[in-house]
C-alpha cells in the first residue's frame, strides 16, 4: 500500500512519514515493574524452591536430638612469679604485660588436644557409656565379657593410680578409644573471652548433667596437665643438668690441663704475668746496657792513656797510675831517694860511690815506676777487651732469646686459643652447675600457669535447635534461594515471551500473538473452528489484527503470504487455516495451499472431500487447478492440498510450474495463503518463502530457542525474501499478564470483557 502522507505549512511538497518509529525507553532507571513480572512469571518455581529449602528446615529442626551446653572457665596466669629465686638475667613477666595471642591460642589447642580428651574419657569412664562406645549395651552391663574384663581392669588402674599424678597419656593406639576420643572432642569448643587471659570450655551433649561433668574434668585436667607438665619439665632438666655438667666439668678440667702441658712444651712458662723468655730478654737487656757503657768506659780510659803517652808523657800523669798505690808506694820511694840523691850530691862528688849507689837506686825506683805504668796500661788494654768481648757475648744471648721470643709468639696463637676453649669450658661447666642449683631449689615450690575460675552448672535449657531461628532462616534462606533459581530460570531461558523481546533480540517487525483457545473465555475449544463459531472472540480478533498488521507490512498489500517457522509444533498450520478462514468471512476471495508435502496439515479441513488430485497433481500437469481446489462451504475458503501423487517434489515446488500456480491465482484471489513446511528440517520451505508477497514467520511462545529462529532467518535468502516479521502463537493469555509487561497482552484481563 501506499504510505500515507500530509502536509507540513502551505508547503504542499513537504512530505514526512508518519508512520510509527519505535522509541526504545530509557535504561536509566530500574524497572520495578519488569523486575516484578518476571519474578510473578516463575511463582510456582519460587514457591517450590522455598518450600523444599523450608521444608528441610523444619525436619532438620524438630528431627535433630536437644543439646545442652554446658560452659566452664579458666584463667592463664601469665603474670605469676615464682616462688624460688631465679637468675636476675632471667627474664620474668611483669605485672601488666600481656600474653601473647599465639601463647593462648597455643592454650586452646592444649585443652582440645587428644592427650588431655583421652584422660578425660578415662576419668569419667566414657568408653563405658552408650554415648561414646556404641559397642556397650550400657553403662552398667557391658554386652561380652571381653569388655567388662577390660573395664575391670581400667577400674583397678584408675583406683591404683592417684588422679593428681596421672598426666595425660599419649595417643592410644586402640582404635575404638580414638573412635571415643573423636566423639568426646566432637562436643568440645573452645573461645577466649575477647582479649582477655579467661578461656570458656564449651560442652555440646543430649545429657546436660553429662555435659557438666565433662566440661569441668577439661577445666580442672587442663590445670592438672600444666602443674604437671611444669613439674616433668623441671625433672627433666635436673637430670639433663646433671648428667651434662659432669661431662662439662671434665671437658673444662682436659682444656685447662691441656693449656699448661702446650706452656710446658713450648716453654711459655710465665711469673708475674709474663713468660721466662720475656723476663730474659728483659735482664739481657740491662746487661747489654751496662756492658756496652762499661766497654765505652774502659775504651775511652785507654785511649786517653795512650793519648798521654803519644804526648811524651812517661805515663806517671795517666789516671789509673795515678790512683795506683804502688806506683804511689813507688813514688814516695822515689821522692826519698831523690832527696838523697840531692844531700849526697851536695857534699860529694859525681862520682862517687854513695851518690852512684843512691843515683842506682833511683834509676832502679823510675823503672818500676815505669813498668807498673806499663802494666797500667796493658791492664786498661785487657780491660776493655774483656768489656768488648762481654758485651758481644751479651748481644749474641740476647739476639738468641729475641729469636725464642719469636717462636713463642708464634706459639702463643694456639695457647690463646687454648686458653680461650679452656675459659669457655669453665664458664659454661659455672653457668650450668648455677642453672642446677636453681632449677633444684624450683622443684616443690611449682605453680600451675591455670586456674578454674567458673565450674560448669547444669544447664537447664538446650541450647540446640533454636526453633525460631531455624524456622527463620529456613525461610529466608528459602526465599532467597527461590529468588536466585527463578531469575537463573529466567536469565538461562532463550525463548521469547513480548514482542519488545523480538524486536529488541531478532531485530524484526512484531505482528502480533495468536493466543490458545483454551486461555481465552468464549472461543470454544476447536482451534480451526473457533474463528468460525465465535467471530466476536479475543481468538478470532488475534487473526484479524494479523491481516491487519499484514497490509501495513510492506509498501503494498500482500496477496501472496507464505507462513513458516524454524521448527515443527509451533501452530504455523493453524495459524494458516485461521488467517485464511478470518479473510474468507470478510467476503474476500482466498486460497489456501498446503505447502507442507510431509505432514499435510490442510487435510483437516477436507478429510471427507474426495479431489481428483491435489497441488503434485496440478504441478505436474495431470489434473486440472479447478478440480483440485476443494471449496470450505463455512467460509467460502479454497483449498488446494496435497494431493497423492508420488512425483519426486523438489523440482515441482521450486520449479517454474509452482510460479505459473501462483500467477494464476493471483488473477482469481485477493488472498494466497501458503502453509510451508518449517525452515530449518525442510528445504523447499526457503523457496517457498521467495515467491510470497510476505512472510509470517511463527515463533511458539516460551518454547522455541532464540538460536532456531536466528538460524533459520540466516538461511532465508536475504535478497529475495520479503519477511513482513514474526509471529508469537500459542499464547497463554492467562499467563502473559505476569509475562509479557510492555506488550499489548499484558492488558488483556482489562480488556477481556470488550469481546462478546
Amino acid at each position: 500500500m501506499n504510505l500515507p502522507e500530509v502536509y507540513r505549512g502551505n508547503q504542499p511538497d513537504s512530505i514526512i512519514d508518519v508512520r510509527a518509529v519505535p522509541v526504545s525507553p530509557a535504561n536509566d532507571r530500574l524497572d520495578f515493574r519488569s523486575i516484578l513480572t518476571t519474578f510473578q512469571r516463575r511463582m510456582w518455581l519460587f514457591l517450590i524452591v522455598a518450600s523444599v529449602i523450608f521444608g528441610i528446615a523444619v525436619v532438620f529442626t524438630f528431627t535433630r536430638t536437644p543439646t545442652y551446653t554446658a560452659t566452664a572457665r579458666v584463667m592463664l596466669d601469665v603474670n605469676r612469679q615464682d616462688v624460688a629465686p631465679t637468675d636476675a638475667n632471667q627474664a620474668q613477666p611483669t605485672p601488666g604485660q600481656s600474653a601473647s595471642d599465639a601463647a593462648i591460642d597455643t592454650q586452646v589447642e592444649v585443652i582440645r588436644s587428644r592427650a588431655l580428651a583421652a584422660q578425660v574419657v578415662r576419668d569419667l569412664g566414657l568408653d563405658r557409656d552408650p554415648q561414646f562406645n556404641p559397642a556397650v549395651a550400657s553403662p552398667d552391663a557391658p554386652s561380652n565379657p571381653v569388655q567388662r574384663a577390660v573395664n575391670a581392669a581400667r577400674d583397678s588402674l584408675d583406683r591404683a593410680t592417684p588422679q593428681d599424678a596421672r598426666t595425660p597419656p599419649a595417643a592410644s593406639a586402640d582404635p575404638a578409644i580414638d573412635d571415643i576420643v573423636d566423639r568426646v572432642l566432637r562436643g568440645l569448643s573452645t573461645q577466649r573471652v575477647g582479649t582477655t587471659y579467661a578461656i570458656d570450655l564449651f560442652y555440646n551433649g543430649p545429657d546436660p548433667q553429662k555435659a557438666a561433668r565433662i566440661a569441668n574434668s577439661f577445666a580442672t585436667l587442663y590445670t592438672r596437665y600444666t602443674l604437671s607438665q611444669k613439674v616433668d619439665e623441671n625433672q627433666q632438666a635436673v637430670g639433663l643438668l646433671d648428667s651434662r655438667i659432669e661431662a662439662l666439668r671434665q671437658q673444662a678440667e682436659q682444656d685447662t690441663a691441656a693449656v699448661q702441658q702446650y706452656r710446658i712444651a713450648n716453654n711459655l712458662l710465665s711469673s708475674s704475668g709474663a713468660s721466662l723468655t720475656e723476663q730474659e730478654i728483659s735482664a739481657y737487656n740491662q746487661q747489654v746496657t751496662s756492658a756496652r757503657a762499661q766497654a765505652a768506659e774502659d775504651i775511652a780510659r785507654l785511649n786517653t792513656a795512650r793519648g798521654q803517652v803519644r804526648s811524651g808523657s812517661a805515663g806517671d800523669d795517666v789516671g789509673e797510675a795515678l790512683g795506683s798505690p804502688v806506683v804511689q808506694s813507688l813514688r814516695s820511694q822515689r821522692a826519698a831517694v831523690s832527696a838523697k840523691v840531692a844531700d849526697l850530691q851536695g857534699r860529694y862528688l859525681p862520682r862517687h860511690p854513695e851518690i852512684l849507689t843512691a843515683q842506682r837506686e833511683l834509676a832502679d825506683i823510675d823503672s818500676q815506676i815505669q813498668a807498673e805504668i806499663n802494666r797500667v796500661l796493658s791492664n786498661l788494654e785487657a780491660k776493655a777487651r774483656v768489656s768488648n768481648e762481654r758485651l758481644a757475648s751479651l748481644q749474641g744471648s740476647l739476639g738468641g732469646a729475641r729469636g725464642s721470643l719469636r717462636a713463642n709468639n708464634q706459639a702463643m696463637v694456639k695457647l690463646d686459643e687454648l686458653t680461650r676453649n679452656a675459659a669457655t669450658s669453665q664458664s659454661l661447666y659455672e653457668s650450668y652447675l648455677a642453672r642446677l642449683g636453681q632449677t633444684s631449689a624450683a622443684e616443690g615450690t611449682l605453680r600451675a600457669d591455670s586456674r578454674v575460675i567458673s565450674a560448669a552448672r547444669t544447664p537447664m535449657s538446650p541450647s540446640a535447635p533454636n526453633v525460631m531461628l531455624n524456622l527463620a532462616l529456613g525461610a529466608l534462606l528459602g526465599m532467597g534461594a527461590g529468588v536466585v533459581v527463578a531469575y537463573l530460570a529466567e536469565m538461562m531461558s532463550s525463548s521469547f515471551t513480548t514482542g519488545e523481546e523480538i524486536e529488541s533480540r531478532l531485530g524484526r517487525s512484531y505482528l502480533g500473538a495468536i493466543p490458545t483457545v483454551s486461555s481465552v473465555e468464549g472461543a470454544g475449544s476447536a482451534p480451526i473452528e473457533s474463528v468460525v463459531n465465535y467471530p466476536r472472540s479475543a481468538f478470532a480478533e488475534s487473526f484479524r489484527s494479523l491481516r491487519t498488521s499484514l497490509q501495513f507490512a510492506g509498501e503494498h498489500d500482500a496477496q501472496v503470504v507464505v507462513i513458516t517457522s524454524s521448527l515443527p509444533q509451533e501452530g504455523k498450520t493453524t495459524t494458516s487455516i485461521n488467517l485464511a478462514r478470518s479473510v474468507g468471512l470478510q467476503g474476500k476471495k482466498v486460497v489456501i495451499i498446503d505447502g507442507d508435502l510431509r505432514k499435510r496439515g490442510l487435510n483437516r479441513l477436507v478429510k471427507n472431500t474426495r479431489t481428483a488430485g491435489g497441488l503434485l497433481e496440478v504441478l505436474a500437469g495431470e489434473v486440472p487447478l479447478g478440480e483440485a481446489l476443494v471449496l470450505d462451504e463455512a467460509t467460502g475458503v479454497v483449498v488446494l492440498p496435497v494431493g497423492r501423487s508420488s512425483h519426486d517434489t523438489a523440482d515441482l515446488l521450486t520449479g517454474a510450474a509452482m510460479d505459473n500456480l501462483i500467477i494464476e491465482l493471483r488473477k482469481t484471489y485477493d488472498l494466497i495463503v501458503i502453509d510451508a513446511p518449517p525452515v530449518l528440517p525442510i528445504a523447499e520451505a526457503r523457496s517457498l518463502a521467495t515467491k510470497a508477497d510476505a512472510v509470517v514467520f511463527v515463533v511458539r511462545w516460551r518454547k522455541t530457542a532464540e538460536q532456531a529462529v536466528r538460524t533459520a532467518l540466516r538461511l532465508l535468502p536475504r535478497d529475495q525474501t520479503r519477511i513482513a516479521g514474526i509471529l508469537l502463537t500459542r499464547v497463554d493469555m492467562r499467563k502473559q499478564s505476569r509475562f509479557g509487561y510492555g506488550d499489548a497482552s499484558y492488558y488483556y484481563q482489562q480488556y477481556k470483557n470488550y469481546y462478546g
